[in-house]
């Protein structure tokens, strides 16, 4: 079993105006030397896969299919193995 941790952000040519506004708000907070904000979204997922490949697969096409709109849209996954630390740390 793994968990998957996915950010999603826009691609750098696509403006974010979400980030722009968290980035004028934050200018008028005090924060000056903060130079841009981009914001985007994290995903965590369990997958019952036994393979790692079988489970970056798995996340890639969630992503493509529906996480990430892949014309506007990067992703990055990374892979943490689950239930492995635990049955080690029963045995202790």
């Amino acid at each position: 079993m793994y968990k998957a941790h996915i950010t999603v952000m826009l691609r750098p040519a696509i403006l974010d105006p979400q980030g722009k506004a968290a980035h004028h708000a934050l200018e008028n907070l005090g924060f000056n030397k903060i130079q841009s904000v981009r914001i985007g979204k994290f995903v965590e997922i369990e997958l019952e896969e036994e393979a790692e490949q079988a489970a970056l697969a798995t996340a890639h096409a969630a992503c493509q299919k529906l996480l990430a709109n892949p014309v506007m849209e990067d992703y990055e996954i990374t892979l943490e193995p689950v239930g492995f630390r635990s049955a080690r740390s029963q045995s202790s």
